[in-house]
């Protein structure tokens, strides 16, 4: 489509490609195989000499149409699509590095993304080093004659830091290394790591894209050479591979995430707000609030705040239960991006499985909750979330 279009069309209209019958609605393609007029033919798609579909674990139309909307959306060249945000990561660890590579993350990340790089990669002779997701020194002083590259989330899981892409770029410029930012939290909506020297996106469709927590997904964008001859190849061959069903899925959900994505952050913002003033409350993490420590950074970089909350409740991990288990209206999930608010206790579910030490490293206390503002009325969640409060 062309570049001139604005990111709300480009969600609607990228990727369509309409087949014989001329369908309005992206078409469902739900088959294993694809069948060659001749034999010759077919030995040219598996060669790759000719273009087409040959087999749903790695070429599919509807597969396709997601890869080519979502690639349109972030600015990317090329998107591999995958099974799940963790596949993703992995399609793109296992497709760019090899044994002997070394890898930087921040500290600030998924608790299964530090399981897969400290107990997996690691297996394979893929070696991390874990630094503070704020702090530039850190990273360039973990700069390694091996490193390849270099993992971020921003905003960060489930603290919502801010890491400076772009000052980022540079070190992973200056070590001939790649800039990977996981792009989960903000989507295209609201945030652009290509155009701040991003070389490598992630995304859990999972999340935000479906918007609605049905299905699951990932992908995996950048420069077409970088993703088709390192991330594709692996995913032919090892066939982490989105089904078409999902992809649909998320095509659908694409379609709504501008609208979707500015509600989910005024409402996040004047939860938050309201967050602020509880006494129960220590402190509140949001990157659209003043007091945030990268709020300037956030403003830069993001147009809105996202619709993540954390706050710190006072009374440690009992107190923070409480105010869980005091929820009538808030799902009790770890999930997040739905059009549900969902509310979770990061050092026991999505942290649980890591050391208490990385834990700490990563600033994740026994009283933080991590709520997912939904598309509910504000004022439901807020009196939701109140009764616990006011009860410690």
């Amino acid at each position: 489509m062309s570049d001139n279009f604005e990111l709300a069309t480009l969600a609607v209209r990228a990727g369509t490609h309409r087949s014989q019958f001329n369908e309005h609605s992206e078409a469902l393609y739900l088959t294993s195989s694809f069948v060659f007029d001749s034999a010759a033919q077919a030995a040219a798609r598996f060669r790759g000499d000719e273009p087409g579909n040959v087999y749903s674990r790695f070429t599919n139309p509807t597969v396709t149409a997601f890869q080519e909307r979502l690639a349109a959306m972030e600015g990317a060249e090329c998107c591999i699509a995958t099974a799940s945000g963790m596949s993703a990561i992995v399609a793109c660890v296992m497709g760019l590095l090899k044994s002997g590579d070394h890898l930087i993350a921040s500290h600030s990340i998924f608790g299964a993304t530090v399981q897969l790089f400290n107990n997996i990669f690691r297996k394979f002779g893929v070696d991390t080093t874990f630094v503070p997701a704020t702090d530039v020194a850190a990273w360039r002083a973990a700069v390694q004659p091996n490193t390849k590259l270099l993992f971020v989330e921003t905003p960060s899981n489930p603290l919502t830091e801010i890491s400076d892409i772009a000052a980022l770029s540079e070190v992973a410029k200056q070590a001939g290394a790649w800039l990977v930012v996981d792009n989960c939290f903000c989507t295209p909506a609201l945030q652009k790591p290509l155009e701040f020297g991003a070389d490598i996106i992630i995304h859990s469709a999972t999340k935000y894209l479906d918007g609605q927590g049905r299905v699951l997904a990932g992908a995996v964008l950048g420069k077409r050479d970088l993703m088709m001859d390192g991330v594709f190849g692996f995913l032919r061959t090892a066939g982490p591979s989105l089904s078409p069903f999902n992809a649909w899925v998320c095509l659908k959900g694409l379609e709504t995430l501008n609208i979707r994505m500015a509600a989910h952050c005024a409402a996040a913002f004047e939860f938050a707000t309201w967050l602020e003033a509880q006494p129960a409350v220590e402190r509140v993490y949001y990157p659209g609030l003043p007091s945030h420590p990268q709020h300037a950074l956030a403003c830069k970089q993001q147009k809105s705040g996202g619709g993540i909350v954390a706050f710190d409740v006072r009374g440690g991990r009992a107190a923070a239960w409480k105010v869980v288990d005091s929820t009538r209206m808030i799902s009790i999930t770890a999930n997040l991006g739905d059009t549900k608010s969902t509310i979770t206790h990061p050092a026991s579910t999505t942290h649980g499985r890591i050391s208490p030490e990385a834990r700490a490293a990563a600033g994740i206390g026994e009283g933080l909750l991590r709520v997912a503002v939904g598309l509910e009325a504000v004022s439901d969640i807020k009196a939701d979330l109140a009764r616990g409060l006011n009860a410690i």
